[in-house]
């Protein structure tokens, strides 16, 4: 595990600890929607494991290090997944926990897509997808001109890969040998019209960024355990770019919507969030 002062206090949390915050986080994703009246729960849920990977084991950064240089960023390229990443941040204390009462509320910090203008502690505006990847690299590569130790991550959705961009900042990435960039794809097999392999094509992403020249695997994506025995062995080659292929479930951890392209826009109803909070059997981080 990589330590240094940056990190985050809570990092070693056990396995049990960090599956039972799984479940708070889930609730607070399926609260929030509910009230906000916003969807995109499906994709929330699915990346939570990965989301919390980075921030409770992995990521050099914690709420008092902002302006430090040498911090490693995070990129959300999927920002409509963003409530996983707002629990997150109100768990480790980067905004308040009072602010996810008032998620997806005019005016308010918490858009139902991240922006830097109303969240200062986000590295950048996010959700229109095909970008991330090209934020990160820029990131990554002027770590390297810089001689910084920092790092950076990006989590991507598997129907973002349909974009161009995401290929073309990945050949950039391999070119200049950023070893010191990390990519997550949040593949749970949905995009907003249908299912993935159906509409890109049934190939393998791990294969595809290893073709562009990067060091890669696939693991499953809602095993927290499973992922931070991948981030153990970042970067995977020397010299290279990584990549983690998350084998996700969209709705994973509410069986009612797991696997459903419904659920990739529907907003859960009251009798739908009780439902989901019972089998969660967990609470908001707000209101618990």
């Amino acid at each position: 595990m990589h330590i240094n002062a940056l990190q985050t206090k809570k990092s070693c949390l056990s396995i049990p600890e960090l599956e039972k915050k799984a479940a708070e986080i889930r609730a607070t994703c399926v609260q929030i929607a509910h009230d906000g009246k916003v969807g995109h729960l499906g994709s929330a849920l699915s990346c939570v494991e990965g989301v919390m990977a980075l921030y409770y084991y992995w990521l050099n950064v914690n709420p008092e290090s902002a302006g430090d240089p040498e911090r490693d960023r995070f990129i959300l390229s999927k920002g409509h997944a963003c409530t996983s990443l707002y629990a997150v941040f109100a768990d480790l204390g980067f905004i308040p926990m009072g602010w996810l009462s008032s998620y997806a509320k005019t005016g308010e910090p918490l858009s139902d897509h991240p922006c830097k203008h109303a969240l200062e502690v986000l590295e950048c505006s996010t959700g229109s997808l095909g970008h991330g990847l090209g934020i990160a690299t820029g990131m990554a590569y002027a770590f390297k001109l810089e001689g910084s130790p920092a790092r950076a991550a990006v989590l991507m959705s598997d129907g973002e890969c349909n974009e161009g961009s995401v290929w073309e900042g990945a050949m950039f990435a391999a070119s200049k040998k950023l070893d010191n960039l990390l990519v997550m794809v949040d593949y749970n097999g949905i995009q907003a019209v249908g299912r993935s392999d159906d509409i890109m094509g049934h190939t393998s992403l791990e294969e595809k960024f290893k073709a562009f020249g990067w060091g890669a695997c696939t693991v499953q994506g809602n095993d927290i355990g499973a992922i931070m025995k991948a981030l153990d062995k970042f970067p995977f080659k020397k010299g290279r770019p990584s990549a983690i292929v998350l084998r996700t479930k969209k709705g994973a951890g509410v069986s009612f919507m797991e696997d459903k392209v419904l659920w990739h826009y529907r907003v859960p109803s009251e009798e739908d969030l009780s439902n989901a909070l019972k089998e969660l059997d967990a609470k908001a981080l707000h209101i618990g």
